[in-house]
């Protein structure tokens, strides 16, 4: 083989030095989640969630048996202190009868030539052997419940200190799903450099823009809805008519909705507002109110629960 020439024993050695100095490749940042990897992601954290719950739940269970038990034990002790005062009474008036005979031994009472004394003072002595007995079998109740009523009150102390810390566990898994869920919120079409929306034409047999249909499946997706969504109506004034905007019903046929589907309806306001930015929501009416982005403001009576926006959430699109 031919011996190599200097000029390439250089370039070489350039070549070489050239790449030893360069700085390493940046290593390719990870791959952002795609929507149905964060879903799943969502569904674990959604499942913590539940079992979360429902050890908080049965917690909540064991302390309200807990405290049913602590009330049954203060009963017995209050039970047992009245017996333990009757039996120390029953002593005393014995103790008292016997004094005043000036006999330790026999109530002077029975101090009688009739056989049935005998008799008498043997009930007398075998019934104060009972109350004696009485005295102390009080006395144990009362120290037992006394335990029992400490050990509960310990017992409850500790649970209520767990359910207090699952309760917050709970809180911020719940945290997170709802930062996960923010992040699954695409941007809607059309969004100018200057942060303006530029104007849209309603498309699709539904007859809305695209950003009010991306708004709605959104919507749909992040809300288990109780009744059907308005969009698209005609002969009306506002957005409706140019399908930019749509009602979330929370109730049929003008009446109030229901607790459950009143607060379902703050939250989908809610959301609705925290996306107003990515999504182009123009303003949001709910329960008489109008928010444009900057606070609610009270609007005037229309007249009617649904005019008055009561049984469902309107969003307006830009």
């Amino acid at each position: 083989m031919a011996a190599a020439s200097p000029v390439s024993l250089v370039i070489g050695l350039i070549t070489a030095a050239a790449v030893a100095i360069l700085p390493a490749a940046t290593a390719s940042a990870a791959p952002k989640p795609s929507e149905a990897e964060l879903r799943a992601q969502l569904k674990q954290l959604n499942s913590k969630v539940d079992k979360l719950i429902e050890k908080y739940n049965l917690k909540r269970v064991e302390l309200a048996k807990a405290r049913e038990a602590a009330k049954a034990a203060k009963d017995r002790l209050a039970t047992a202190e009245q017996a333990l005062a009757v039996a120390e009474q029953r002593v005393a008036d014995i103790a008292r009868v016997r004094y005043q005979s000036h006999d330790p031994s026999v109530p002077a009472f029975l101090l009688s030539t009739n056989g049935g004394a005998v008799a008498l003072l043997e009930q007398l002595t075998a019934e104060q052997q009972a109350v004696v007995d009485g005295v102390a079998k009080a006395r144990d109740e009362k120290k037992k419940a006394s335990d029992a009523a400490a050990a509960l009150a310990t017992q409850i102390s500790a649970d209520a200190k767990d359910v207090a810390e699952q309760r917050e566990d709970a809180q911020d898994v719940i945290k997170d799903i709802q930062k996960k869920l923010q992040d699954l919120v695409p941007f809607g079409p059309g969004r100018n450099a200057n942060g303006s929306w530029a104007p849209e034409l309603p498309t699709g047999s539904d007859n809305i823009t695209p950003r009010t249909r991306l708004m709605k499946a959104q919507v749909e997706k992040n809300f288990k809805l109780p009744h059907e969504v308005g969009c698209f109506r005609s002969g009306s004034s506002g957005e409706h008519p140019l399908g930019r905007a749509c009602d979330f019903m929370m109730s049929t046929g003008g009446t109030m909705p229901s607790a459950v589907d009143n607060a379902l309806g703050d939250r989908i306001a809610e959301w609705a507002l925290k996306n107003q930015d990515k999504l182009g929501v123009k303003y949001v009416i709910w329960k008489q109110r109008i928010n444009m982005g900057s606070g609610w403001r009270a609007m005037s009576d229309r007249g009617s629960i649904t005019e008055n926006h009561y049984d469902h959430v309107h969003i307006s699109m830009n």
